[in-house]
């Protein structure tokens, strides 16, 4: 059952945003998985893009301030590894801040069955629309910029780079 004061704790970590994309909550990214109260203990679980992210330790003390900021006294941070976060978990408002942001959101996760994920650098996608002109005349320069999740690709259309949140 959801009670208003766990309605209140989940608006409050909603608005807690990615410390490597802070133009996306926790929520738009996806990460945000769980928020409940029991015996005034608030319990959030949240899950990393991939193993060894290195904003997990940021988003976890994040949490806990704005928790703790909005006068809640007990706060747990938890951390879900199952099911795998997906890139697909990006909400639709999340990829629209990510392309008003410049930044190429991803398109469909490949399909993986259950169990452990297995760690590839498939080739990478070969149509990603420009965020800053629409064309799909685009090519990747590196396969890593800023964080590991992010590609660096640049428009053959309008010559501008820009980032790409890679497909996971």
């Amino acid at each position: 059952m959801v009670t208003a004061v766990s309605s209140r704790a989940r608006a409050v970590a909603a608005t807690v945003t990615d410390p490597e994309l802070p133009m996306l909550t926790l929520a738009d990214l996806g990460v945000l998985r769980s928020v409940s109260v029991q015996d005034g203990r608030v319990t959030v679980a949240i899950t990393p893009t991939y193993t060894g992210c290195p904003a997990m330790d940021t988003m976890r003390d994040d949490l806990e301030h704005a928790l703790l900021g909005a006068g809640y006294t007990d706060v747990e941070i938890r951390t879900v590894l199952d099911p795998a976060w997906s890139s697909d978990w990006i909400s639709a408002d999340g990829r629209r801040k990510l392309a008003d942001a410049g930044i190429a959101p991803p398109g469909s996760a490949p399909r993986r069955a259950s169990g452990p994920v297995p760690l590839t650098l498939p080739p990478p996608a070969s149509r990603v629309a420009c965020p800053h002109c629409g064309s799909l005349e685009t090519e990747e320069q590196s396969r890593f910029s800023a964080t590991a999740c992010r590609a660096l690709r640049r428009c053959r259309a309008c010559l501008e780079p820009f980032e790409h949140v890679k497909e996971i």
